[in-house]
């Protein structure tokens, strides 16, 4: 049984119980409940491997991979090429970044146009902080322009990214924001989705949203009960209600 229903479960069996009062579980209670649920270590072996196979650490992956006896289900050796191309954008080398997709796997760009224009909306972004002015009108208009004509999302997304070249000082430009670190950020992380779904694997790790589970979970029981809640997620310590 997933960890999803264990908390599902254990959620349903308590609100049984609820009447109009709020009630207060004891710490041993609470523990008692907690221990009653049994979680198979090779399932949090697998949750720890997901979360390293898809936030790209590759050594760790295959250190715990050799301690635990977990089988990743992709080849370690393509998260080193993952995170490769991820790098590049992050760097702002879109072009590399672009190069080596299509060595991964040149179906990944050929089948996600948005992905493509992404990419490419980055690249003119790079020639824009770099002062290349010349050659950003010229690709943009070369590049970018035909596709805008063929969706109009995309041709409100050049036409805010060129609209960068109007103003002297970015900083105060209603449109900076593409300038941050963070746009970078963003491209970066759509790419590296597209890539974990060609591979069938999931684009997200299950560990934080687990974790969201779980904050959701206690804010449910909190309308109807005081216990041990834990609200240091780093720790995982349990904290008695407050008296």
């Amino acid at each position: 049984m997933s960890l999803f229903w264990i908390v599902i479960r254990r959620l349903a069996e308590i609100e049984e119980r609820m009447t109009t009062s709020k009630k207060t579980i004891t710490r041993d209670e609470w523990e008692k409940r907690l221990n009653d649920v049994k979680i198979r270590k090779e399932d949090m072996n697998k949750l720890v491997m997901n979360f390293l196979v898809t936030e790209g650490y590759v050594e760790a992956a295959e250190k715990f991979r050799m301690e635990s006896g977990t089988e990743p289900d992709i080849d370690l050796a393509t998260i080193s090429e993952r995170m490769a191309v991820k790098k590049a954008v992050q760097c702002g080398n879109v072009e590399d970044a672009i190069e080596k997709v299509n060595d991964l796997n040149p179906e990944i760009l050929d089948t996600n146009p948005q992905l493509f224009f992404h990419l490419q909306q980055q690249r003119l972004i790079e020639l824009i902080r770099n002062g290349k002015i010349e050659e950003a009108l010229e690709f943009a208009q070369e590049e970018l322009a035909p596709r805008g004509e063929e969706n109009q999302s995309f041709l409100e997304e050049l036409e805010r990214t060129v609209s960068l070249l109007a103003f002297e000082d970015v900083s105060n430009c209603p449109v900076g924001e593409l300038l941050d670190i963070s746009q970078r950020l963003k491209t970066a992380s759509e790419v590296n989705a597209a890539i974990l779904t060609s591979q069938s694997h999931e684009k997200d790790p299950k560990l934080p949203s687990l974790l969201k589970m779980l904050l959701w979970a206690q804010n449910q029981l909190d309308e109807k009960f005081d216990y041990p809640r834990i609200n240091d997620l780093s720790s995982a310590t349990l904290e008695d209600p407050a008296v």
